[in-house]
């Protein structure tokens, strides 16, 4: 059979129209893996607690961190599709979640190109339901409604994988200066409850999954140790919340917010959750996260970009596709 890859990130709206960030944001939370209530409480929610007002304010976000050619994590996630592109000689497709282009259309598009064999690529470094599970619910659905004859697979979750440490830690390197403070690990958060089903899960099956929250404080533990940064020089926080449920601690907001408390003046950020840069990083941490931290007391704040399209992580993922490409 012929292979191919199919690259998958979160999405976006496809514009910074209210209107259209009603529509991502509807599509986004109505999935039952990202807000985890039965059907009809989650359409009350969603209709009547965020919809009405939420897709004003994200879209004043989104104007911020928008590009000229669109959104960016769209457009980081082209180019890096198209470096993947120029190195392998199989097809290599980009789909989004949520919006455009979605699923069914990488899927289509790489079927066309006579491909019945896919490695589909979650964008995403750590595992968790509201992301990587959600993705391949929803390739499975469509390749069982319309692709009968196409066998899907799909790449393990990478927060531990050694290419994707040293890049990581490299890009990190690079933009760390010598005399900082705190290197902040600010990945995105997710609900209390989410990691309990992960355990509840991992016993029920006898299999060795990991929370979401422990594959976050590996992949610190594997940067750090890779950097050779000492323990009072890092700690990891999570972003990004929402609702009023708990969400796994410590939050990003509240930590930035502190460190000047402790003598914390000068702090490097990075977003290790996220392989593109996107609204959570340049607009919720580049932008608010400055703010929070020198509003506090805080005197320098650099924010050290996702690894987006460089070329020591093209080099990793064209590594692994090979592997998988000649198996």
């Amino acid at each position: 059979m012929s292979k191919g890859i199919l690259l998958v990130n979160l999405g976006s709206p496809d514009s910074t129209k209210v209107q259209d960030v009603r529509t991502y944001l509807r599509e986004f939370l109505m999935d039952g893996k990202v807000i985890d209530t039965p059907w009809l409480i989650r359409k009350m929610i969603v209709e009547l607690f965020i919809l009405p007002r939420r897709p004003i304010k994200s879209a004043e976000a989104y104007k911020k961190v928008w590009m000229k050619e669109g959104s960016p994590l769209i457009i980081y996630s082209k180019i890096l599709r198209e470096k993947v592109q120029e190195q392998l000689d199989i097809p290599v497709g980009l789909a989004m979640r949520y919006k455009n282009p979605s699923i069914e259309f990488g899927l289509q598009e790489l079927y066309d190109k006579g491909v019945r064999d896919i490695l589909v690529v979650p964008l995403y470094p750590q595992y968790t339901m509201s992301t990587t599970e959600t993705v391949a619910d929803k390739v499975l659905e469509v390749q069982k409604k319309k692709f009968k004859d196409v066998n899907v697979q799909f790449l393990k979750a990478f927060y531990k994988h050694p290419d994707y440490i040293k890049v990581l830690g490299d890009s990190i390197k690079e933009q760390l200066p010598e005399d900082y403070d705190k290197l902040l690990f600010s990945y995105h958060g997710i609900p209390e409850r989410h990691d309990r089903k992960a355990i509840g899960a991992a016993k029920r099956s006898k299999l060795p999954i990991e929370t979401y929250r422990n594959q976050c404080l590996e992949t610190t533990r594997l940067v750090t140790e890779y950097l050779g940064l000492p323990e009072d020089k890092y700690f990891t926080s999570f972003q990004s919340r929402l609702g009023t449920d708990p969400w796994i601690k410590p939050y990003t907001d509240q930590t930035l917010e502190h460190f000047p408390t402790e003598g914390v003046k000068k702090i490097a950020v990075c977003t290790p959750a996220f392989v593109a840069d996107c609204l959570e990083t340049l607009e919720e941490i580049s932008m608010e996260g400055k703010e929070e931290f020198l509003e506090a007391g805080g005197e320098e704040f650099i924010y050290i970009p996702c690894l987006n399209d460089r070329q020591d992580w093209v080099d990793a993922l064209v590594k692994w596709f090979k592997g998988w490409q000649n198996n």
